[in-house]
């Protein structure tokens, strides 16, 4: 056995204790941080093993702080002890299995021993029975046991040496340990302190704990009370808010009462003028329509006059050239002559009217200089200084009237030329219908220009006054520019000075011809300028002349000298090549174009620099005029941009509209709708009024003068017409739908130096080539309309499906339904499809597969699987209809290469395929094991499909009905079907009914029942009776048995209810409980079995016909003949008083009946009735002719109770169990009977009356046969003992045919006084 590594002398103890220490430990103690140090087996022991001087020294560092050296030492020091305590144990350990070891050895040794020495008898007793062969195999024994038992002692002593060794290293660790005995102590101690102080601390830290809870807690309460507090304040803040809101409310419907009220006026008020507006509208078309009418009237005249006069005219030519050709002259020539002459007559006519309009011109205008100057005098004008210095303000009033009265007429003539440009036919329309709003204009524009008029000074033109004098002198002023004479000179004055100044330059030979300065810029233009800002420019002058040169302003034109301020300081001698700066400040006063120069002279002679001033102006145009979409697929939508670009200062409004189309976008909005209204339908009349209206503009001249006479002869227009002009008037032409239309941006400002951009969608319908015209007008007059045009080819969708709608009929929740979907193509190439279906259906329903190639000219099937989830409603929202569950999916094809998917609608009529059970749960009750109970439950099939149902796994004791359970169950019908539960056995029944459909969905019934053992049964429990006639008997038998004979349930089944205790064995009673008033009589109908017996019951059904319908039927035959008597009498008195009239006497014959058939009457009848008397019988025998049949059925109960029925008391009842109950079923047809007696009123009693003893009475009765076959009777043999002895002792049988009847007779005899029957 070898030793384990465990085992180590003191050397290699001391040796393996400082590999602990070589380990680095690093404290986790987070106060602070060291690093790890060792510390060896060797000072551990040291430590340990300290002189009493040390220990002192220990004894005082521990009531100092701990330092961080101490704590490492504590450390390893409760490592090294607790390494100690290990190896101690281990060692112990060891030593006991050794000294096992050793124990198992010495009984191995014993054993080897002791069979050494029986082997040694046996090889003496071998030996001396000279038995070699077993003496050799007893000696080979013999030395295996001797080297066994050497093995062993080896082994001993090894074991031996091990245990010594071991216990010598325990000796060395129990040394060690008592060296360590204090050390350990000390720890102990030391750790009690520390457990002691931790207690402490955690003492002190709940305290704390506590302390801080109470005071969050009372902090919780300051908050709360505060909280409180600030809820009510804002309570009283929030109500008083809400008075506030009220009654600034209340304040505020005041207001918006009164606001309302102004409103609804104002709208009334607008209202009223748009209806005068209207009315004039109208007043307008009818004098229009009469100015037609007139007008066409007027045309037809000079028509037809100037067609009179061009025949004579012609007729008259052709006469004198048949003269002159008579005479032989040249009729050519002559007539020349006379068309020239002709002409010259006419220019000579057109002269003279020319020379008087210009007298009556010229004289109108002296007239009109000779009143403005009178009126001048009379408004007594301040005289001016200067006739041609106009002061600031003049000038600027002058500016602005000359600007309104330019606006107006530009605005004006625009209209006209516009109107006259786009629809030429309209424009007499237009001038008729702006005529008066064009003199308003111009009226209100002079009135202004009075009211503006005002005085430069204040006063001047006060009545106080006094006009200044103008002298002879100035009166004699010669005129501003002076006569031409004083020009001349001043010209050649001016060039004599120039020619001083200006000489030529000559360098090197070569003389300087050219302009002197160079401008840059060349041209010093404002663009764009506005009135009353100020602009300055800065120009650089360059000499380009060959040597010094001189430079001087001369100055700017007359026109350009209220506009224009030069700012130049002459730089003196510039050589060549050098430049000056002349500042140019422009303020704008007047919005017109301006141009002119700015003069300079130089030595070499003068030059000049262009100046421009331009206003602004719009520069509008187009990036392109045709726009080519290319070709598109029918249904793809695609866009391009047309760029409208604005490069002046001003801006305008656009619109884009179709070249057809017509837009006005002046402020004229009442003449541009009228002369817009006109459609295309009413072309032909539209032409007919521009023509006459042109022709009648054409002739204005000749045609002026109308008289009234001529109009009214002239015809009216068709009523058709009239209304056809009206109806213009308001109708707005609608727009057919265009292929290729404007986007949303149609009109609106362009601004200066801008640009707008424009999308032009195409979005073909119908394949082939779509060509469209589009138009771009201008609020701005200035600016004219831009034209272009757009086109597309549209081509047809090369991919389609044949079924638009996929119809999958009726669907049920959660079942697959699947379909094929083609897809053909007419592309000459293979495209790439990609079904997919809308997200909220994805769950529903699937196309596989999800993306596919077509090939070329060929088709593609695809593969529709449709799996409703009870969340379709919820799923597919608006592709769902809840009320007829239709659902209308919408499928889409993708197409690569085409924006416009292919679509295709699923549609499915989704319905459940549940079915409903009602009830769901049955409880039968208490029921005998000798009965079945029956229950209804309705099967509801709430789908719109059929579907077949079944109840399947029933136990044995139940059944369903009709055909076991199953079925096919008609959509939203609703079955009756009958449970029957009839138990087998007394016990607790709890099951369920399982009803399947068609689709293995499974819908439960849960039912329960107590089973009932009885102590009693019947021998039968339905009873079914053959026909019985009315009044007769029908009897049968049963047998209430008892078979409980002991309580040993291993022998046969125990009575009892349930699960309850068994019925005790003895005596057991019962009763039957008939209904009232029931043709059934059951005897016994009370009585006891003994266990073992049985007891015999009659059960006895006598029908008859009920009572108070007998009595019913004899009050109607008493009333019957009580009416026969009344007639009789009534006859009677009739022939005595015949004089009566017929009316009286049937009223009084009609009333009598009612008198006797009266509810209180008939009570008196029935009570005077009895069973014995005429009518009852009679009526009862009427009864039973008429009776039809009938079939009753009764369910009897028998009630069980343990006991003997003559045991108990006279007051004393059983204690029947509700539970113990026997039914009895009995089963009664009634039918008529087959003889019914006629005589005696149909009597079935013979009353003999009295008869003296000894003698013989007879009595006579009669039957009738009234079923519809032919029958046989026989008559008995009464008893010896009867009163009525028969004349012969054989009875009497006799045939008795259909509706016969037979009389017989009846003999009494009595033998002794009494009474018979």
């Amino acid at each position: 056995m070898e030793e384990p590594t465990t085992l180590f002398s003191d050397e290699d103890l001391v040796d393996s204790l400082p590999a602990i220490d070589d380990e680095r430990i690093q404290l986790e103690d987070p106060e602070f941080e060291m690093e790890p140090f060792l510390l060896g087996f060797e000072d551990t022991v040291r430590l340990g093993c300290c002189c009493p001087a040390k220990e002192e020294e220990v004894t005082a560092e521990k009531t100092k702080k701990a330092t961080t050296k101490d704590r490492v030492q504590a450390f390893h020091l409760r490592k090294s002890l607790n390494l100690l305590d290990k190896l101690h144990e281990e060692k112990d350990l060891f030593i006991q299995k050794t000294r096992g070891e050793l124990r198992v050895c010495h009984q191995r040794m014993d054993l080897l021993t002791k069979q050494q020495e029986s082997l040694a008898a046996e090889i003496a007793t071998e030996r001396e029975a000279n038995n070699m062969a077993a003496m050799g195999r007893l000696q080979a024994a013999s030395r295996r046991l001797h080297t066994e038992l050497e093995n062993e002692k080896d082994l001993q002593s090894k074991i031996t040496a091990m245990l010594k060794d071991s216990e010598n290293a325990m000796w060395h660790i129990e040394i060690q340990k008592g060296l360590f005995e204090d050390v350990r102590k000390r720890n102990e101690e030391e750790a009690e302190a520390r457990q002691r102080s931790l207690e402490i601390h955690a003492a002190q830290q709940l305290q704390k704990e506590k302390e801080t809870l109470e005071k969050v807690e009372r902090n919780r309460l300051l908050r709360a009370r505060k909280s409180l507090h600030v809820q009510k304040e804002l309570g009283l803040r929030h109500q008083k808010l809400v008075e506030d809101a009220q009654r600034n409310h209340r304040v505020a419907v005041k207001f918006l009462k009164a606001s309302l009220g102004r409103v609804r006026e104002r709208e009334q008020k607008e209202e009223m003028e748009s209806r005068r507006h209207m009315k004039r509208r109208m007043d307008a078309v009818l004098a229009l329509k009469n100015n037609i009418t007139a007008s066409r009237e007027t045309l037809k005249k000079f028509q037809a006059w100037g067609q009179s006069r061009a025949e004579v005219a012609k007729q008259k030519a052709l006469t004198e050239k048949e003269v002159i050709l008579a005479q032989g002259g040249d009729a050519f020539k002559d007539l020349f002559h006379q068309r020239r002459h002709q002409e010259l007559e006419a220019q000579r006519r057109a002269f003279e009217e020319e020379q008087k309009l210009r007298k009556q011109e010229i004289v109108s205008r002296i007239l009109k200089e000779e009143a403005e100057e009178e009126q001048r005098k009379k408004r007594q004008h301040p005289p001016s200084k200067t006739t041609d210095q106009w002061t600031l303000r003049d000038k600027t009033w002058k500016y602005i009237s000359d600007f309104c009265e330019g606006k107006t007429a530009i605005t004006t003539n625009h209209l006209l030329e516009n109107e006259m440009a786009l629809h030429p036919k309209l424009s007499c329309l237009l001038k008729v219908v702006s005529s008066e709003s064009m003199q308003m204009d111009l009226g209100s524009i002079s009135t202004e220009e009075e009211i503006l008029a005002e005085p430069d000074i204040p006063g001047l033109w006060s009545k106080d006054y006094k006009s200044y004098q103008v002298s002879k002198e100035d009166m004699e002023r010669k005129p501003v520019g002076g006569t031409k004479m004083d020009k001349d000179i001043l010209a050649r004055t001016m060039e004599q000075l120039r020619s001083g100044v200006v000489h030529k330059q000559v360098v090197s030979g070569r003389e300087f011809k050219g302009r002197p300065f160079n401008s840059k810029p060349e041209v010093i233009h404002f663009k764009d300028f506005d009135i009353g800002k100020v602009y300055k420019k800065k120009i650089t002058l360059i000499n380009a002349t060959y040597t010094i040169n001189y430079c001087k302003l001369v100055g700017v034109e007359e026109s350009l000298k209220d506009f224009i301020h030069i700012d130049f300081d002459p730089p003196g001698p510039m050589s060549a090549g050098m430049s000056c700066e002349v500042l140019v400040t422009f303020k704008p006063m007047i919005n017109k174009d301006l141009e002119g120069n700015v003069s300079f002279l130089a030595q070499t002679g003068g030059f000049s620099v262009p100046l421009k001033c331009s206003t602004k102006k719009c520069s509008l145009s187009l990036d392109k005029e045709l726009i080519d979409f290319g070709s598109y697929v029918v249904g793809e939508t695609t866009s391009r941009i047309i760029t409208l670009t604005n490069v002046g200062g001003l801006g305008t409004r656009f619109k884009f509209l179709l070249d057809s189309e017509f837009f006005e976008m002046e402020e004229h909005q009442p003449i541009m709708k009228m002369s817009s209204v006109f459609t295309y339908e009413d072309k032909s009349f539209y032409e007919k009024i521009i023509n006459s209206l042109s022709e009648h503009q054409l002739d204005g001249d000749g045609s002026s003068p109308l008289d009234i006479p001529s109009r009214k002869e002239s015809e009216k227009l068709d009523e058709a017409e009239v209304s056809a002009v009206a109806s213009a008037m308001t109708m707005v032409p609608s727009e057919e739908q265009a292929e290729i239309t404007l986007g949303e941006v149609t009109e609106g400002e362009i601004g200066p130096f801008s640009s707008i951009k424009v999308p032009i969608i195409f979005n073909p319908v119908i394949p082939g080539e779509v060509q469209t015209k589009f138009k771009v007008m201008f609020k701005n007059s200035h600016c004219p309309t831009l034209y272009f045009r757009a086109t597309g080819i549209a081509v047809d969708v090369p991919v389609w499906v044949p079924r638009a709608i996929v119809d999958l009929k009726i669907c049920m929740y959660d079942r697959l339904y699947q379909d094929s979907i083609t897809v053909h193509t007419r592309s000459k190439a293979a495209l790439r499809l990609k079904f997919e279906v809308c997200k909220e259906l994805r769950g529903h329903i699937e196309l596989l597969p999800e993306t596919g190639y077509i090939q070329a000219q060929s088709s593609y099937s695809v593969q529709l699987k449709f799996l409703p989830r009870h969340s379709l409603p919820e799923d597919a929202g608006k592709y769902f209809d809840q009320d007829s569950r239709v659902l209308e999916a919408p499928m889409t094809i993708w197409v690569a290469d085409q924006i416009k998917p292919v679509g295709f609608t699923v549609q499915a009529i989704v319905t459940t395929s549940d079915l409903e059970i009602s009830p769901l749960e049955i409880n039968f009750g208490y029921c005998t094991i000798y009965e079945a109970i029956r229950t209804e439950i309705s099967l509801s099939n709430l789908s719109l499909l059929p579907q077949e149902f079944g109840f399947v796994g029933l136990p044995k004791y139940v059944d369903i009905q009709p055909n076991d359970g199953f079925g096919t169950i008609l959509p939203l019908e609703t079955l009756q079907l009958d449970v029957i539960f009839q138990p087998i056995k007394a016990k607790e029944y709890r099951f369920e009914l399982v009803c399947k459909s068609e689709i293995n969905r499974c819908f439960k019934v849960s039912c329960q029942a107590v089973g009932v053992h009885p102590p009693l049964e019947l021998s039968h429990y339905q009873i079914k009776f053959s026909a019985t006639a009315l009044y007769g008997t029908t009897v049968s038998t049963l047998y209430v048995i008892n078979s409980h004979l002991s309580m040993n349930k291993l022998i046969h089944s125990l009575p009892r209810i349930g699960s309850e205790e068994a019925t005790p064995v003895g005596p057991t009673s019962f009763e039957f409980l008939l209904p009232p008033n029931s043709p059934i009589t059951i005897s016994p109908s009370v009585g006891t079995v003994l266990p073992g017996k049985r007891c015999l019951v009659q059960v006895a059904f006598q029908p008859v016909l009920p009572h108070e319908t007998i009595l019913e039927e004899a009050i109607h035959i008493l009333n019957k003949e009580t009416e026969t008597k009344l007639f009789r009498k009534e006859t009677t008195q009739r022939k005595e008083q015949w004089k009566q009239s017929l009316p009286v006497v049937r009223v009084h014959n009609r009333d009598r009946p009612t008198r006797v058939s009266t509810p209180h009457t008939q009570e008196l009848q029935r009570q005077e009735l009895s069973t014995s008397s005429n009518e009852y019988q009679a009526a009862q025998a009427t009864l039973a002719r008429t009776f039809q049949g009938k079939f009753d059925r009764f369910v009897v109960p028998c009630v069980v109770a343990s006991g003997d029925i003559k045991d108990r008391k006279a007051s004393e009842p059983l204690s029947f169990s509700p539970y113990n109950t026997l039914y009895l079923e009995l089963w009664c047809p009634v039918v008529a009977p087959s003889i019914v007696v006629t005589s005696n009123e149909g009597k079935t009693v013979v009353n003999f009356g009295d008869i003296a003893v000894g003698h013989r009475g007879i009595k006579k009765i009669t039957l009738q046969n009234i079923s519809p076959e032919d029958l046989a009777f026989l008559v008995g043999v009464l008893s010896a003992e009867s009163p009525w002895p028969l004349r012969s002792a054989k009875p009497l049988q006799k045939a008795m045919f259909w509706r016969d009847a037979n009389p017989g007779a009846i003999l009494l005899t009595p033998r002794e006084h009494t009474a018979t029957e």
